[in-house]
C-alpha cells in the first residue's frame, strides 16, 4: 500500500485549520462590516456605510444603563466569588474532612445543569423571599455560576503548590495568615486572575439565568440585548458588539502585557 507524500498531508492539514478559523472568525466579520451599514436594517454586505450606529449607541440610554449594571454587577460577583472560592478551595484542597467530596460535587454541579434549569430553580426560590428584580438576586443568581469556575480553578493552582512550602513556614512560626499572604497567595495568582476573569466574563455576559431574575426594572446588558433585537433589526446591536470585542481584546492584551496570558492559563 502506497502512503501520500508528507507535503500532501501538511496542505491537507493546513487547509483544515484554515476552515476552522474562517468559520469562527467569519460572524465577528460580518458583525464588524454590518455595524457600518447606513441603512435601517440587518443587511449584508451594506450598500452605505456610515458610523451612524456608533453615534446612536452613545445616545442610548436603554443600553449605557445596561452597560453601567453589568459591569458593576460582574465587578461585585468577581469579588465575592474570588472570596468564597478561595476560602472554599483551601478548605478543599488542604484538609481532609467528612462530607469533603460532597462538597466539590456541590460545587461543580451547577456547571452539570442546563442555564434554563438553573434560572427556574433560581426564580422558585428568590421569588418567595422578594429577591427577584433586585441586585442582591442579580449578585445570587451570577454567584450560583462563576464560584464553581473559581473553586475549580483555585483548587488545580493550589494542588500545583508544594504544600512543604507552607508547612516549612508554619514550623518558623510564620501565622496561618502570615503564611497564606507570604506563600501561598503568590503561588496562585495566576489561578486568581483566570479565575476572576472568568467570573467577570460569565457574569458579563449571562443572559439566560438573568432573565428569569431580573424582572422588570433595572437590567443587565445581554438581557437589554435580547429585549431590544426581538423589536428591532437596525445594526445599532452589531455597533455594540463590535465595542464589547474591542473591550474584550484590550482585556486580553492588558493581561498579556502585565503576567504573560500563556503564563497565567498555564499555572491556572
Amino acid at each position: 500500500m502506497k502512503y501520500l507524500p508528507e507535503a500532501i498531508y501538511r496542505t491537507i492539514g493546513a487547509v483544515v485549520v484554515i476552515a476552522c478559523y474562517l468559520f469562527l472568525l467569519a460572524p465577528l466579520l460580518v458583525v464588524f462590516v454590518i455595524s457600518f451599514d447606513a441603512g435601517a436594517n440587518l443587511e449584508f454586505p451594506p450598500k452605505e456605510w456610515s458610523l451612524r450606529w456608533y453615534a446612536e449607541l452613545a445616545g442610548n440610554s436603554e443600553f449605557l444603563e445596561g452597560l453601567r449594571v453589568s459591569l458593576v454587577l460582574g465587578l461585585v460577583v468577581t469579588a465575592v466569588s474570588l472570596i468564597v472560592g478561595v476560602t472554599a478551595a483551601l478548605a478543599l484542597t488542604r484538609y481532609d474532612f467528612t462530607g469533603r467530596d460532597g462538597l466539590v460535587g456541590l460545587f461543580t454541579s451547577p456547571l452539570l445543569l442546563p442555564s434554563v434549569v438553573l434560572g427556574l430553580a433560581l426564580l422558585l426560590v428568590l421569588g418567595p423571599v422578594g429577591l427577584v428584580g433586585t441586585y442582591p438576586g442579580l449578585v445570587l443568581a451570577h454567584l450560583s455560576l462563576t464560584i464553581p469556575y473559581v473553586v475549580r480553578t483555585v483548587m488545580m493552582s493550589l494542588n500545583a503548590v508544594d504544600a512543604s512550602c507552607e508547612q516549612a513556614a508554619r514550623t518558623l512560626g510564620a501565622s496561618p495568615f502570615t503564611t497564606f499572604r507570604r506563600i501561598t497567595l503568590p503561588l496562585i495568582t495566576p489561578g486568581l486572575i483566570a479565575g476572576g476573569a472568568l467570573s467577570f466574563i460569565i457574569s458579563f455576559d449571562e443572559a439566560v439565568v438573568s432573565l428569569f431574575v431580573v424582572g422588570t426594572g433595572r437590567t443587565t446588558l445581554p438581557v437589554v440585548v435580547f429585549r431590544y433585537v426581538s423589536n428591532n433589526t437596525d445594526p445599532q446591536v452589531a455597533a455594540l458588539s463590535v465595542v464589547l470585542i474591542v473591550f474584550s481584546l484590550a482585556a486580553v492584551v492588558l493581561i498579556e502585557r502585565a503576567l504573560g496570558l500563556k503564563r497565567v492559563l498555564s499555572r491556572a
